[in-house]
């Protein structure tokens, strides 16, 4: 009987392989994942920091860095990160040799709600709360703020956040029970009473030109309120 030695080459190198094939497998799947890699795109404000999110990634009270690369659950983690209110968007993921990243993006504030509460409204009007880390520089809202109606807050922000003159100058939000608006300015002591805030950009406009004006006419530190409740004019209360 002759033997065939090409089959049986062929059959102890299927066996080395799948041999090498399940040893890297199983050492793979025990790797001991280390401390996660951590990036923040598109903002340069901290409100997190590395630490605090490599804390949100731990599962269990052994930490992250004694759980198995085969029982991490890259989705239970995701949803932890995007549940921190700080958190716009969170993306985790594990490269093939058992690194685990995380790419964070965090809301950005546009006003520092300081009432009976103190918290931001975010760019998108949502609640985000204050950070140990970072304070960010943005118009403070103080008066009549609930924080699950801030809808008219949020216009009216996002209107200063986006306006270089606004932003500029805008200190202050001020919000009565009635949701009339008003502000105040960094360098001038009255105050702009907006009432609501329909036809807001003309509202605004009407100011850029009156303050224009006041400036020309150096007479802006004389009044104590600019009314601009009326569509096509401009109320000044003297000191």
């Amino acid at each position: 009987m002759r033997v065939n030695y090409g089959y049986i080459k062929v059959l102890i190198l299927l066996v080395i392989v799948g041999f090498l094939y399940a040893f890297t497998n199983a050492r793979n799947k025990s790797r001991v994942i280390a401390k996660p890699n951590v990036e923040f795109v598109g903002s340069d404000n901290l409100f997190l920091t590395h630490d605090n999110v490599s804390k949100l990634l731990i599962q269990n009270p052994s930490g992250l860095n004694n759980d198995k690369k085969d029982i991490i659950d890259l989705n239970v983690l995701e949803s932890a990160l995007n549940s921190n209110p700080m958190v716009k968007n969170a993306e985790v993921f594990m490269s093939v040799n058992g690194e685990l990243s995380a790419e964070i993006e965090q809301k950005r504030p546009i006003a520092r709600v300081h009432t009976n509460a103190s918290y931001y409204v975010d760019d998108e009007g949502s609640y985000m709360p204050l950070s140990a880390n970072y304070s960010a520089r943005v118009p403070l809202v103080t008066g009549t703020v609930y924080k699950t109606k801030l809808d008219k807050i949020y216009k009216i922000a996002r209107v200063v956040d986006e306006d270089e003159f606004l932003k500029q100058h805008v200190i202050e939000i001020r919000q009565d029970a009635n949701q009339n608006i008003s502000l105040r300015l960094r360098k001038y002591d009255f105050s702009i009473k907006m009432g609501s805030l329909n036809k807001l950009h003309k509202k605004i406009n009407n100011f850029k030109a009156f303050y224009k004006k006041a400036i020309k006419d150096k007479t802006i530190n004389t009044y104590s309120s600019v009314n601009l409740r009326f569509d096509n004019q401009v109320i000044c209360t003297k000191k």
